[in-house]
């Protein structure tokens, strides 16, 4: 139940201080119930645990990547098993006009733009476990030019203007574009940059050859991003997206064959079908392009058919990597996923919806502090799960509830209990309220 042991390998990332303010602050984020903002962490901390303290913590500079991944090389790495690098992007809605970098960011829970904060966050999704760890984490905050640009687009897709009827063929004077030279935009050179320090400061520890990003990123500009930092990305593109067969014939100067027709996929592409709860699901593989792409894509198409009435629907998946099979592929993007489980953590149980902190550096402590006690819990629901595989985040924080009531009520007593005595209160407390663990006895043992 020791905390600061737990975060004793941070001693040459963070000052004695600071990591003393951590402690106590994780250990009260662990037990405490209620919105998690500043006041409601200061009245579940041990002795020295202040106000003022967390006040001192949240204002305080603190170089959160390093942290993190400190903290996974000390607890959660195992050995040289695969890791996958996911990146998703996470809207947190506010109120008032004076948090830092509040904007209008689409909410795809709400359907629509909506006043909020917006994080960009990276995790390593451990392959075998299925767990995603959050490694980086950088407010999303968007330069006058990204706004300009953002809202041009929208007036352009409300307009719908049609294009003008010219010359059929290719305009005079136009001349071949190199497709691997594009001009990045902002949010696609931010997150470089996030990846870039990241893999500086992960080095040879791990060896990462993938990212998996969702739809929003499936484009040649985001391809070629992620090229250039030495990954292969893997994605999703339109269910209508106009495919090419690779030429096969004698002209060299032809790269494109026959367009795809979904209706009618060569069974020879074909990989695997099965069939369930009345749905059969083909999965269809090759090698592909994409006239907005660069280079020829790995491709996996899946199509599920209802068998009673015929209706068919079909996702799209492709990576870079032209030598990565369709299973890996489809478990790679699943894997893409389980970083939404982190938001949703560190929404739910560590603050992430409910902080009010509105200058730059106390909205940066507060986004990271959220996603850094995802990891924590990691570590802590792994040790209890050696007992009951079961048991959740409640049940974590109940047992930690549990043992801070007994440790209050004994600093009441003249004279603490016999040991034996206080390590059965300490089990019968720690269980109340813990939904996976039969409730104890009130009688005394």
């Amino acid at each position: 139940m020791n905390i600061l042991a737990r975060l004793q390998h941070l001693n040459p990332v963070l000052s004695k201080t600071t990591l003393r303010q951590m402690s106590l602050i994780v250990c009260a984020l662990l037990a405490m119930t209620g919105r998690v903002t500043m006041l409601g962490i200061s009245r579940w901390t041990d002795k020295g645990g202040s106000y003022r303290t967390v006040q001192r913590f949240f204002q305080t500079t603190i170089p959160w990547a390093q942290v993190m991944w400190s903290f996974f090389c000390a607890h959660l790495k195992q050995g040289e098993d695969v890791y996958v690098l996911a990146g998703d992007e996470c809207v947190v809605t506010k109120s008032g006009k004076l948090t830092h970098g509040l904007d209008r960011f689409f909410s795809s829970l709400l359907g629509k733009p909506v006043a909020s904060v917006a994080l960009f966050a990276l995790s390593l999704v451990h392959t075998r476990e299925r767990r995603s760890y959050p490694v980086m984490a950088e407010q999303v905050v968007r330069s006058d030019e990204e706004k300009a640009e953002a809202k041009k687009k929208a007036q352009q897709k409300k307009a719908k203007k049609k294009p003008k009827k010219g010359k059929a063929g290719r305009p005079k004077g136009s001349k071949n574009r190199n497709k691997s030279e594009v001009t990045l935009t902002p949010e696609l050179t931010r997150i470089q940059e996030m990846i870039k320090r990241f893999l500086a400061l992960v080095g040879n520890t791990i060896t990462l050859t993938y990212i998996a990003l969702d739809g929003h990123f499936g484009n040649n500009n985001a391809l070629q991003m992620v090229r250039q930092c030495g990954l292969h990305l893997v994605s999703k593109l339109r269910h209508d997206s106009a495919l090419y067969f690779l030429y096969e014939g004698n002209d060299k100067r032809r790269k494109y064959g026959e367009r795809i027709d979904y209706a009618h996929i060569p069974a020879r592409y074909l990989q695997e079908t099965t069939t369930a709860d009345g749905i059969r699901t083909d999965i269809y593989q090759a090698t592909m392009r994409h006239k907005e792409f660069a280079q020829a894509l790995n491709v996996v198409i899946m199509v599920k058919t209802k068998l009673a009435t015929g209706a068919t629907a079909r996702v799209i998946l492709f990576s870079s990597d032209l030598q990565l099979g369709w299973a890996q592929l489809i478990d790679y993007y699943r894997l893409r996923f389980q970083i939404e489980f982190n938001f949703r953590d560190a929404k739910q149980y560590w603050g992430l919806e409910d902080f009010m902190n509105v200058k730059e550096t106390p909205v940066t402590n507060a986004l990271n502090l959220s996603l850094f006690m995802v990891n924590v819990a990691h570590v802590l629901l792994r040790d209890l799960r050696q007992e009951d595989s079961t048991v959740n985040v409640l049940d974590l924080k109940a047992c930690y509830r549990g043992h801070k009531y007994v440790t209050e009520t004994l600093k009441l007593l003249p004279q603490k209990p016999d040991p034996i005595l206080l390590g059965t209160i300490f089990d019968k407390v720690a269980r109340l309220g813990r939904v996976h663990n039969p409730q104890p006895s009130l009688n005394a043992p």
